[in-house]
This record gives C-alpha cells, structure tokens and sequence, in this order.
C-alpha cells in the first residue's frame, strides 16, 4: 500500500553512514596527538606574539581534521567542507585579532594597573 512508497523514498535518502577504516581513524588520532604535542612544546619557546598565532593556526587544523574524519564532513558534499574550513579559518583570525588588540591596547586600558609599564612608555618617549 502507501507503505512501500512511503518507506522507499524514505530509505532513499537515509542508510548506513561513511564506514571510515579504522587504520584511518588511528592515524588522525596520532596526528592530533603530535599536533597537540606540538601545541605545548611551542608554548617552552618564547617567540613573542607569534606564539599566540601559532598556537591558534594548530588548533584550527586540530579542529578541521575533527571535523572531516571523525564527523565525516570529508565524505559529504565538497562545499560543505570548504564552507566549514573557511569558518573555522575566520573563527580564529577573529579570535586572534580580538586578542592582539588586547595586548597591544593593555598598557592604556589599565595603566593604574601596570605603572611600571606606564613609567616605561614615558622614557621611552622622545
């Protein structure tokens, strides 16, 4: 009856998911463990203010291979993922914008806070 159309055009649009090997899903799970690793190494080594971009361009990619192996975006339709990427890719320019506005601007927003930091610009000044 109006069953089997019914169940037919249902179970056409839903099945059994992507079945990702499980060799595959080892290898990301080793890539995010050194990437991880990674993260906190870079964080021993004083670069400055790159530190805090390096730290978020690592965690991008952590969350991009998330995203596409373990929740299966790389074997849905190609713009979803372009879409995706390019979102966690302004999350973190965004975020990384936000931050080093806040230390570039620190010094002026607490200066009775920070006199020492205070007392610096003023000799430093010509």
């Amino acid at each position: 009856m109006s069953h089997g159309s019914h169940s037919s055009g249902h179970a056409g649009g839903h099945g059994v998911g992507h079945i990702v090997p499980v060799g595959l899903q080892f290898g990301i799970l080793m890539l995010l463990l050194v990437l991880t690793y990674i993260t906190v190494a870079a964080r021993w080594i004083d670069l400055g203010p790159l530190n805090i971009w390096i730290a978020m361009l690592i965690a991008t990619i952590k969350a991009a291979f998330v995203v596409l192996y373990f929740m299966h975006l790389r074997y849905d339709r190609p713009f979803n993922s372009i879409i995706f990427i390019g979102s966690l890719l302004f999350v973190a320019l965004f975020v990384c914008l936000a931050l080093a506005d806040t230390v570039t601007n620190k010094p002026r927003m607490w200066t009775g806070l920070a006199p020492a930091v205070a007392e610096t610009q003023k000799h430093s000044d010509p």
